[in-house]
């Protein structure tokens, strides 16, 4: 690889895939691409999927669902990322150590079709009722972060439940990343929409980063899929229905913001992972 980066263009073009997701994995990876093929005809950059976006149970999800990264989810991104030029970030269930364990894993695929990386939840979801140590195991907290590069900006990937939690978006803020991305399959509750909005926009404020914030539809699960700008505005909205939808991200407008809010800069904390 160049050691010069790529120039930053004028807009990074990204398309939300807000997906109703079941337990048929042969009806979501139809879903996925269907999704993928919409991205490229909005000559998109980059596809973003929810968690879970190859098989998921509002009741729990866990080894059963599991697939390797050579299975038939990943393997289909893979060919059409490489057919259609379109980056994807989607969540998946990777199996675990053991039979009885999954990994709930988040993969970044580039416009070549190559797996450039995979993110393993940090945070399990065990809060509100919900149980995902029961059936998923953790990875591992000091993994190297996830930061996928698309048309000159950086992505960094988190999921979920860790958006609660802003040492995970700090740390790949850390390792370059001026996007946020996080697929989500945002469990429904008193409160939970907004919680999840309101999370994404702090995310973005405190790190003067956009927010891609992808979220399923459907039963159990809230939807509301955002994209957030470094300053916290934002700029496109989803309701709980499934919908694709397509917005630019300006690489100039983020620098921008970066430069009269410099507060990355006086930072006088790191972030360290815990054992």
């Amino acid at each position: 690889m160049s050691g010069t980066p790529a120039p930053v263009r004028p807009a990074v073009r990204v398309t939300i895939g807000q997906l109703a997701v079941s337990t048929d994995h042969a009806a979501n990876r139809l879903a996925a691409l269907d999704a993928l093929h919409v991205a490229s005809l909005a000559h998109a950059d980059l596809l973003v999927l929810p968690e879970y976006a190859a098989g998921f149970d509002p009741q729990g999800v866990g080894p059963e669902h599991a697939e390797p990264l050579d299975g038939p989810f990943v393997s289909a991104l893979r060919e059409r990322a490489a057919r259609t030029g379109v980056a994807v970030v989607a969540g998946t269930v990777l199996p675990g150590s053991t039979p009885a364990r999954g990994v709930n894993a988040v993969v970044a695929i580039d416009g070549a079709g190559e797996l450039v990386g995979v993110y393993r939840k940090v945070h399990l979801y065990d809060a509100f009722g919900h149980r995902e140590s029961d059936r998923l195991e953790a990875g591992e907290p000091d993994a190297p972060p996830l930061v996928l590069d698309v048309g000159g900006l950086r992505f960094g990937v988190l999921t979920c439940y860790d958006l609660r939690f802003p040492e995970s978006a700090r740390r790949l803020v850390d390792a370059g990343a001026q996007v946020l991305v996080v697929p989500a399959a945002w469990a429904a509750g008193e409160l939970k929409a907004l919680h999840w909005r309101t999370l994404a926009v702090a995310r973005a404020i405190e790190n003067t980063a956009a927010v891609v914030a992808v979220g399923q539809a459907g039963r159990g699960v809230v939807g509301r899929s955002l994209l957030v700008g470094p300053d916290g505005e934002v700029g496109l909205e989803l309701d709980d229905q499934p919908g694709i939808r397509t917005a630019d991200i300006d690489g100039a407008a983020l620098a921008a913001v970066r430069e009269r809010n410099p507060s990355l800069g006086l930072r006088r904390y790191t972030v360290v992972p815990r054992g």
